[in-house]
């Protein structure tokens, strides 16, 4: 069944983007307004307990500094908290090889936008539901050829080379040039710092600035350091230039060890140790869509996402998306899509595709799931795959502002995200999800596989944090459960998502520690959430949040004032009680390659089931809900969720058995078997528990009756 690629837009030329490079802003600019307090239009995002300002050496040299009588503003987030001087790895200066950066456009009235993106979300605002056109949203509120022109002329008069142009939402000047010069545009110096990746990374040892007459055109600026800023699944490396890459193969299938169950509890581990006091049950081979549809009422619905459309956004694309979609449908029994349903807009070329960088096809895994749970939940929803140049923040960025400035879909699901304080581009991301928001575009991003993001369960962290994009006030954020489904489809219950694992002991009469085991040796992965240092507490959350909550950081501080806490939501995750998932991979031969299935999970999981879900609600609805939290929370207690606790079944645990192959990729090596206990999402000052009501591992539930809610409406 043939599917529309559509390549991206490129940006406009050197030689265009050169002759824009004329004249000054000269309007006296203020300082640059930064994001607002969702629901109040005031200024500023907190950084409580980050390290964000500038490091600096007496008697240094300043190049590039402000002279007298030459006015310059600071630019919001151009200082890494990793550099910092116990992070420095020389006493020299940088001043050679080059810089490729973006400056990102401001756009006009940026608290205008986000006042607008809060009232148009917020049931029994005068502007509910009055979403604006791309058009408008450009008119309004994105870059103008002024500004394109101010910046432009200023960084060209500071020795950069204007290399692209894009003047749209998410809209940025991108330049290249020497150190030198990039030190004189943006008032640094350089240094070495030990980064975030591990490496000796160059960095700016101050906060950038601009000339005050532009800086109220600039939003930040990015590339000014060398430390990786991907975005996971994957550990990667990411490079200022590197030549397209051909996309490799898909790699191999894993490969799911028997016995294991249809539906929970069908099968028990009689001949494995007990505990807790019982024999447990054994793990199922993958949820299909057809029973998580039946567990969360969505069949009840009668909806199917029909007349909605769904972006899919990830790095890179699988050649074989579309087959492996529409053969698994049928081995699961649902539709393949429809001819002209599933469509990709995919980037001009890929880039970093090794495994030591992206690792693309690591994504491809990702891409799969993220399709046929979409379609799984949505089955007549249309689907319009986004595949972005690669892992980076500015290219998986690029994706996003590629949806807005053109419509591409009334949902965005996003199964990424990467530790709050490593993201690079930051404002630019709440820009694009404000400017989302007021044209009716709700997106959806996974809370996280590693709980409270923290050096010990995720040693990508660096500290003890939640995750971004998912912290944003603007996204709905998506936390894991581990679900249990009945014989007949039926919900039998749910805690949040978090395995502590205790293997089969020698002599296999007993578990090698006393259950649940040892954390966190056994620590096999959780749900994200937490309490974001980043953004107040916005308005849709206050009265469901507890106060307590809102305001304990991730530091063990006290906050003066509530914080965002996510997630918002929840949704199966638990890759034991996870979904089937079908897709192209390499065999155990190591030479062929043929369809396969496995089972998976991750909140890469729960994020796709419930934004396919939102798109059965919208179609309930009658209308776009657009940006969806404001909608949730009025939802919060009542028939719309299950309220998930880490006990639904009273104080004792609950556990199931795994076995897993030696070599999952080619079905060999004698079972390695584990009790895995259900409901641990962290440890210690880690731990997220899910309790009764709002809880920071689960949110307000997970979906009941929630498209029904909608029906009424």
């Amino acid at each position: 069944m043939p599917y529309v690629t559509r390549g991206w837009r490129a940006g406009l030329t050197a030689a265009a983007a050169a002759t824009l490079a004329v004249g000054v802003l000269t309007a006296a600019a203020a300082a640059q307004p930064s994001m607002g307090q969702l629901g109040t239009g005031q200024s500023g995002t907190a950084r409580a307990g980050t390290a964000r300002a500038g490091t600096a050496r007496a008697g240094m040299a300043r190049a590039g500094m402000a002279r007298a009588g030459m006015a310059r503003a600071g630019i919001a987030d151009t200082h890494p908290g990793w550099a910092t001087a116990s992070a420095r790895t020389s006493s020299q200066l940088v001043t050679s090889r080059t810089v490729s950066a973006r400056v990102y456009l401001a756009g006009q009235d940026p608290a205008g936008l986000a006042s607008y993106a809060t009232s148009v979300a917020t049931p029994g605002n005068a502007l509910y539901g009055h979403y604006l056109t791309t058009g408008q949203v450009m008119a309004r509120y994105g870059p103008t050829q002024a500004q394109v022109s101010a910046v432009s002329s200023w960084l060209t008069g500071a020795g950069l080379s204007v290399t692209a142009v894009k003047n749209e939402i998410g809209g940025y000047v991108a330049v290249r040039g020497s150190v030198q010069a990039a030190a004189h545009a943006f008032g640094v110096t350089f240094g070495t710092f030990r980064g975030p990746d591990g490496r000796a990374d160059r960095a700016p040892e101050q906060t950038a600035s601009a000339p005050a007459g532009v800086a109220s055109a600039v939003l930040t600026v990015t590339g000014l350091d060398t430390a990786s800023h991907d975005m996971t699944p994957a550990d990667t490396a990411s490079h200022d230039m590197t030549p397209a890459d051909t996309l490799p193969p898909p790699g191999p299938n894993y490969w799911v060890a028997p016995p294991c169950s249809t539906y929970y509890g069908q099968k028990v581990a009689v001949g494995e140790p007990s505990a807790y006091g019982a024999k447990q049950p054994w793990t199922n081979c993958g949820y299909t869509p057809h029973q998580i549809r039946g567990a969360y009422h969505v069949s009840q619905s009668g909806m199917t996402g029909k007349g909605v459309t769904v972006a899919v956004v990830d790095a890179y694309a699988s050649p074989t998306m579309l087959s492996d979609a529409n053969q698994y449908a049928k081995i699961t029994g649902d539709k393949p899509f429809a001819a002209g349903q599933y469509t990709q807009d995919l980037a001009a070329s890929f880039t970093d595709t090794a495994a030591n960088e992206c690792d693309a096809p690591g994504w491809y895994g990702e891409q799969t799931l993220d399709v046929e749970a979409v379609h799984g939940m949505a089955p007549d929803a249309n689907v319009v795959y986004v595949g972005a140049a690669s892992c980076t923040d500015q290219d998986l960025g690029d994706a996003l502002a590629l949806i807005v400035d053109n419509h591409l879909a009334s949902i965005v699901s996003d199964s990424w995200g990467e530790p709050a304080d490593l993201s690079s581009e930051l404002p630019v991301y709440e820009a694009i999800f404000q400017a989302g928001a007021a044209e009716g575009i709700g997106f959806f991003f996974s809370s996280g596989d590693s709980g409270y993001e923290n050096p010990v369960e995720d040693p990508g962290s660096d500290m003890q944090q939640t995750d971004f994009p998912a912290e944003s006030p603007y996204v709905t954020s998506v936390g894991g459960t581990s679900l249990a489904i009945g014989r007949h489809n039926n919900y039998e219950f749910e805690t949040s998502w978090g395995s502590l694992l205790d293997p089969l002991a020698a002599n296999h009469r007993s578990w090698r520690s006393t259950p649940p085991g040892q954390w966190p040796a056994g620590y096999d992965g959780s749900g994200g959430g937490g309490v974001s240092y980043d953004f107040a507490q916005p308005s849709y959350q206050q009265g469901v949040v507890p106060n307590s909550l809102a305001t304990a950081l991730p530091n063990g501080s006290t906050s003066p004032t509530p914080m965002r806490v996510e997630p918002d939501v929840s949704a199966v995750a638990d890759a034991s009680t996870g979904i089937l998932v079908g897709e192209t991979t390499l065999q155990p031969n190591g030479t062929t390659y043929a369809f396969s299935l496995s089972r998976t999970g991750g909140t890469s999981l729960s994020v796709q089931i419930f934004a396919g879900i939102e798109a059965d609600a919208q179609q309930a609805a009658g209308h776009p809900l657009g940006f969806a939290n404001p909608v949730i929370y009025a939802r919060y207690g009542t028939s719309g969720f299950h309220d998930v606790t880490d006990h639904p079944l009273g104080s004792r645990k609950l556990a199931e058995v795994r076995s897993n192959y030696t070599d999952p990729d080619t079905k060999t090596g004698p079972l390695v078997t584990y009790l895995r206990t259900l409901g641990i999402d962290g440890e210690g000052t880690a731990a997220l528990p899910a309790v009764k009501g709002y809880d920071d591992a689960t949110g307000v539930g997970s979906p009941a009756w929630y498209i029904q809610s909608f029906q009424q409406y």
